[in-house]
């Protein structure tokens, strides 16, 4: 058996990858480690034996999918937050990055690291190979012969030695602050879900007008002057007849309204209006029919809900869309995505139109549109191979990991160019963001495994994982610390923030059970590439 996976990678790296998977999967006192697992596998079967090693490509390509599908996922929240608190966020990362470089100076003088080394636990413990990269160009630039291949097998071993707890210190940072700062990711959530894209608690309730007041203003008017975050549904009159209203319907009294939203948002209309009944209004199946359509037209994609003038063609209401899990309101401002999943309730000869029109074929909205999923690859690879020059002779590319995520990010928040649709249906993203992770977290635990066994039983290499070790708890717990508490980011999108690699933003969703951490994650990680590159060579002057 152990001949055959030193010969055969991929058997190797399907392997872990798959009992990693099963590992992961195991709950401990409601917890589990998630994919993440995948990562200690490895760890495991890369210090059973240096033979066992997976080609460097597939770690590139699944670092590739991973990012890319990232960016592509996130860009308009992205975009939105930054154009929100883009201010407050980006003093953030400079402070914490600034922070996380003065304490790896204060490493270096409690325990006399050299300057090759000193770089290799910063890269290490931030899991920054550009830095690394960056930092032995600038050795091989600067030195000749020997210096250059003692220089590099310094910083490449302290590099290994600290990579592994640069993972694990950013999630048992997580786990500490979760305690000390007592965060109900729940309730933090719930908070948030009117500005960031969230799950939503959403529910269908009657209510019955009672208010004489607003019998002469139109389901506008209220719905602005309350600010009203719901979707109307079936009206039933004084005659007991049902009807679909639309934003001209006036109510009167005695009216019953179906009204969808959550709890506090229905609760809101309920005040004004009138009050909320047990049962909800059934409606006449022979005239109407509730159906859920899926989205799958790519004329659609990237347009809101509005721009359709769908109540223009069609007698029918969209309650609510869900995309993946979770159920959305049909706001107007509501973007399309492939793969969305739209609740109607239509007349019965409208349903087969709207069905034609949304497109309502799940085998369409699950495919790859190979052209403009490869384009944008190629170009976030086009962009990673760039190099950009800093002052102090300093050059850095994004890389594999930066120009990807990039182009994804800019992709993602467009959705489309012509008739070219950019973002990938959400089932899809999904699978290849995960078969990207797991790809990742496999690789690294193999190479980094006899690495991570050997800085025990060696003093250098003992000393190398204290200091990484410190620098990469210490980091994630001040970042976390400052950034809930002076610059009041919420928990779940500042375990984001702490997340320098694949493994930690994995852990720190399946915390959170929200994509929260992932808007913190493509923010920072774009910033970081290049601060991280730029300290680790300032590091390399200071102490060399």
């Amino acid at each position: 058996m152990h001949s055959l996976l030193s010969s055969s990678p991929l058997l190797l790296l399907f392997s872990v990858a798959a009992i990693g998977y099963f590992f992961g999967s195991l709950k401990f006192k409601g917890n589990s480690l998630g994919v993440s697992a995948v990562l200690f596998v490895g760890l495991f079967f890369g210090a059973l034996d240096k033979d066992f090693v997976a080609p460097d490509i597939l770690f590139e390509l699944g670092l590739v999918f991973f990012v890319y599908s990232i960016g592509l996922s996130s860009g308009a929240a992205f975009f939105k937050s930054i154009k929100k608190n883009g201010v407050r966020d980006i003093s953030f990362v400079l402070i914490m990055l600034t922070a996380s470089a003065g304490l790896a100076i204060l490493l270096a003088f409690l325990f006399s690291f050299p300057a090759a080394e000193l770089v290799g636990i910063y890269a290490g413990s931030t899991t920054n190979t550009p830095a690394l990269a960056g930092v032995i160009d600038l050795i091989n630039q600067n030195y000749s012969g020997v210096d250059v291949k003692n220089l590099t097998e310094m910083s490449v071993i302290a590099y290994s030695f600290t990579y592994p707890m640069g993972v694990l210190g950013g999630m048992i940072g997580i786990i500490i602050m979760e305690k000390v700062l007592r965060i109900n990711y729940e309730a933090e959530t719930k908070s948030l879900r009117n500005k960031y894209p969230t799950k939503e608690d959403i529910i269908n309730a009657t209510i019955r007008i009672t208010n004489k007041n607003i019998e002469q203003k139109t389901l506008r008017d209220l719905n602005n002057a309350g600010n009203w975050s719901v979707v109307f549904g079936r009206l039933m009159n004084n005659n007991f007849e049902v009807s679909l209203p639309n934003w001209d319907t006036k109510l009167k009294v005695g009216h019953q309204i179906m009204v969808i939203g959550t709890q506090e948002e229905v609760q809101k209309v309920a005040e004004v209006i009138g009050e909320q009944m047990e049962f909800n209004i059934s409606y006449d199946r022979e005239r109407y029919e509730v159906r859920r359509i899926f989205v799958s037209n790519p004329n659609l994609v990237g347009r809101t809900i509005s721009s359709l003038n769908l109540q223009e063609k069609f007698d029918a209401v969209i309650t609510r869309i869900r995309r993946g899990d979770a159920d959305m309101l049909a706001r107007p401002h509501t973007v399309l995505e492939l793969g969305d999943r739209m609740r109607f309730v239509a007349r019965r000869e409208d349903i087969q139109k709207l069905s034609d029109y949304i497109g309502d074929s799940y085998y369409k909205s699950s495919q790859v549109n190979l052209f403009s999923f490869g384009l944008g690859i190629a170009l976030g690879l086009l962009l990673g191979m760039i190099p950009f020059s800093l002052p102090g002779d300093i050059t850095f590319k994004l890389g594999f990991a930066g120009g990807p995520l990039i182009v994804g990010l800019l992709l993602g928040a467009i959705y489309r160019t012509g008739p070219i649709v950019w973002v990938l249906p959400y089932s899809v993203n999904v699978t290849l963001r995960q078969i990207g992770l797991i790809l990742v977290l496999a690789i690294i635990g193999l190479k980094s495994g006899a690495s991570f066994i050997d800085s025990f039983s060696l003093d250098v290499g003992l000393k190398l994982f204290l200091g990484g070790s410190i620098l990469s708890l210490g980091t994630a717990i001040f970042a976390l610390t400052i950034g809930y508490k002076l610059f009041k980011i919420p928990f779940s999108v500042l375990t984001g923030f702490v997340s320098n690699q694949p493994a930690i933003l994995d852990f720190a969703m399946v915390r959170a059970n929200s994509r929260l951490p992932m808007i913190g994650y493509t923010l920072v990680f774009p910033i970081a590439t290049v601060l991280k590159l730029v300290f680790a060579q300032i590091l390399f002057f200071l102490f060399s």
